[in-house]
């Protein structure tokens, strides 16, 4: 049976515990009644409780003594309650200390906009030299904490909360390009974790012209070595993640090819004021598969999309250009109507 992104991290780094004396593992209280690293070395298993700033700085300080400390704490906690911690401690100082947070975009579902996370990639992507990782499904999840241990580096890992994945693409290591379905055609979509994925795959089984790539690690340097893959596969490349259109992957890979059109089905710039599941929440964001259909059209820029590229060549320092008669949009869906599609966030 599959695991959920979250239990997979638990069973992988007590694994890899076992072979590695230097790796702790820190929690901010969700570890729940048994962990299993918990339970093999209680001796390197710490629960800090709520108190996630003071967990970052001292997951530095063990990391200075020669430790390899993981900590785990909600998305949007982990990346704004302790960012001043994350910034010095795994910015500045390069320690390496491995960040884990699920409950990653709007997983929490019911537990709404102060659990929610849609900035969380914005805040660590402008922290340079901390590596980012969004993984897809159990084996994926697995291998990025394996990299992650091996590697002498800060790292972000974002995971969604209890929900299992089965996805149907080999993992993608760093500055790689994985391939869900064709290689060709003049639209390209980009997926970048678990729900953005199934949406992808959803969307190319009712168009099988379109290509599906998906994207694991999202820092500026991975995305670096990945764009050039993606830039020999379209010129129009439609992003779609969890996460709002500031600081995301979609704005990187704009700015990394501004010969292309780089569009982005995302979050939106609302805050959902009601509760729902995870899909619901998602809905009522715009994040679906008509508003990825929209994006894929050809032509025009579509009612569903932002453009952040350029579809003529653009000016050195101007990559974020609108193509001329691009569509103003309409207003972003509430709560109330799930079914919309995504508004503009330009």
């Amino acid at each position: 049976m599959t695991l959920p992104g979250r239990e997979a991290y638990k069973d992988e780094l007590t694994a890899l515990a076992a072979l590695d004396p230097r790796i702790v593992c820190l929690e901010a209280d969700l570890g729940g009644p048994s962990h299993p690293f918990a339970e093999r070395f209680p001796e390197r298993f710490l629960n800090l409780g709520i108190a996630e700033a003071a967990a970052v700085d001292i997951a530095v300080g063990l990391a200075s003594a020669g430790l390899r400390p993981f900590l785990s704490t909600f998305a949007a906690f982990g990346t704004w309650r302790a960012a001043e911690s994350v910034k010095l401690g795994l910015g500045y100082q390069q320690a390496p200390v491995v960040l884990v947070c699920p409950y990653g975009g709007v997983s929490g579902g019911w537990f709404g906009p102060t659990h929610h996370s849609l900035e969380d990639l914005a805040v660590v992507q402008s922290l340079p030299g901390v590596r980012i990782a969004v993984p897809c499904g159990e084996a994926e999840t697995r291998a990025v904490i394996q990299a992650a241990a091996d590697e002498d580096r800060p790292c972000y890992v974002r995971l969604a909360r209890n929900e299992p994945y089965e996805a149907p693409f080999e993992p993608a290591g760093r500055g790689e390009v994985g391939w869900v379905s064709g290689t060709g055609g003049p639209t390209l979509l980009v997926s970048v974790g678990e729900k953005p994925a199934q949406l992808c795959v959803a969307a190319t089984e009712r168009r099988p012209d379109l290509s599906h790539a998906h994207l694991c690690w999202v820092d500026f340097e991975s995305l670096s070595q990945a764009a050039a893959e993606l830039a020999d596969h379209a010129r129009r490349i439609v992003v779609v993640e969890e996460h709002r259109a500031a600081g995301s992957v979609a704005s990187t890979l704009a700015l990394l090819l501004p010969r292309h059109e780089v569009h982005s089905v995302n979050a939106g710039p609302s805050w959902p004021s009601e509760g729902g599941s995870h899909d619901e929440t998602l809905a009522a964001l715009g994040l679906t598969v008509p508003a990825v259909l929209a994006a894929a059209g050809a032509g025009e820029t579509p009612a569903g999309a932002s453009v952040l590229g350029a579809s003529r060549p653009a000016r050195p320092h101007d990559p974020l250009t609108r193509p001329a008669g691009a569509p103003a949009g309409r207003p972003t869906p509430s709560m109330a109507n799930p079914g919309a599609t995504l508004s503009p966030t330009t």
